[in-house]
């Protein structure tokens, strides 16, 4: 009787146990190639079912109503088709595009397109030119006296002036001030100049003052590449208005205004001499006066309209 052997056994066992699950037989002559190429072995408890409703891994699908899904779908819609507010704002203020238009319509229309402060601030006292927005009047204008903040909308933001669709001039404004990089173009896109501003001051400027605390305000002279060029300005020694006018190319253009000067009131005019149109057109070395006010502000002379200087002894030449 040969003696038993613990491991045949085992191993017959074994291979009995993986017939039951396979539906391949492999015999006990098989080679170790033999029993891979049978394929793999299948474990029983990957595919039973369980039986104790234990919590799945797989995610649950939420099932929708039709009105709910439409609702959903139709919400989707609406967030795709409104645009994202946009905040125009511009050195830390809030501020509104506008545009005007003048000039008769065609190659010759002039189209502005600015922004505008949203909440009123008034512009600095010395700064050598204000501009505002006329909403009522659909037009753009240049002062050197107080804002009404009931009808001035105090410039702040990019700036930029076409005519016949072609852009002729570009720059910022803050706080109703010239600021940053201003630069001019004629209908061919050549640069006729480039100046740089520092609210409302060139930044090239000569300025000078009556003391050393430089409080009082002398005088601004405006320079841009080694020429006079831009708003020029100068001041009493009790910080009222002297002059004010504007330099291109080196050379005064557009009207002067000498003012009165008195302490105690607002600037008032007083000679308003007009010099050429553009500082490259041959210079004008004899303005014309076109206005003259009393002082009192009243209008007493406006050249081929109005003259009432007869009560007037103050007028250059009189005795």
């Amino acid at each position: 009787m040969r003696p038993f052997r613990p491991f045949l056994f085992l191993l017959t066992a074994s291979l009995l146990a993986t017939g039951a699950c396979s539906k391949k037989t492999v015999s006990f002559n098989s080679k170790l190639d033999q029993v891979l190429a049978a394929g793999p072995v299948r474990d029983s408890l990957t595919t039973a079912r369980d039986t104790t409703n234990a919590p799945s891994l797989d995610t649950k699908k939420v099932v929708l109503t039709k009105e709910q899904e439409k609702a959903a779908k139709e919400k989707q819609k609406v967030a795709q088709r409104t645009p994202k507010k946009k905040k125009n704002v511009f050195l830390g203020e809030k501020i509104k595009k506008s545009f005007t238009k003048s000039g008769p319509k065609g190659r010759n229309q002039v189209i502005e397109t600015f922004y505008y402060l949203r909440t009123f601030q008034q512009p600095n006292d010395f700064a050598p030119a204000r501009y505002y927005f006329d909403p009522k009047k659909r037009k753009i204008f240049k002062t050197t006296e107080e804002l009404d903040p009931a009808t001035a909308k105090v410039l702040h933001g990019p700036y930029k002036k076409m005519q016949g669709g072609k852009v002729v001039e570009t720059g910022f404004f803050a706080l109703g001030t010239r600021h940053l990089r201003w630069e001019k173009f004629n209908k061919d896109n050549i640069l006729l100049s480039k100046n740089h501003y520092e609210m409302g001051f060139p930044r090239d400027a000569q300025v000078s003052f009556y003391a050393n605390d430089k409080k009082r305000l002398k005088e601004v002279i405006p320079y841009a590449a080694g020429k006079i060029d831009g708003d020029y300005v100068s001041f009493l020694e009790n910080g009222k208005r002297e002059w004010e006018g504007q330099f291109e190319n080196g050379k005064k253009i557009g009207e002067w205004t000498q003012y009165w000067g008195f302490r105690n009131t607002k600037d008032r005019r007083h000679y308003v001499y007009q010099y050429g149109e553009s500082g490259y057109d041959p210079e004008v070395t004899e303005p014309v006066l076109i206005k003259e006010y009393n002082r009192n502000g009243v209008l007493v002379f406006e050249k081929d309209k109005l003259d009432k200087r007869d009560a007037v002894t103050d007028r250059p030449g009189s005795k």
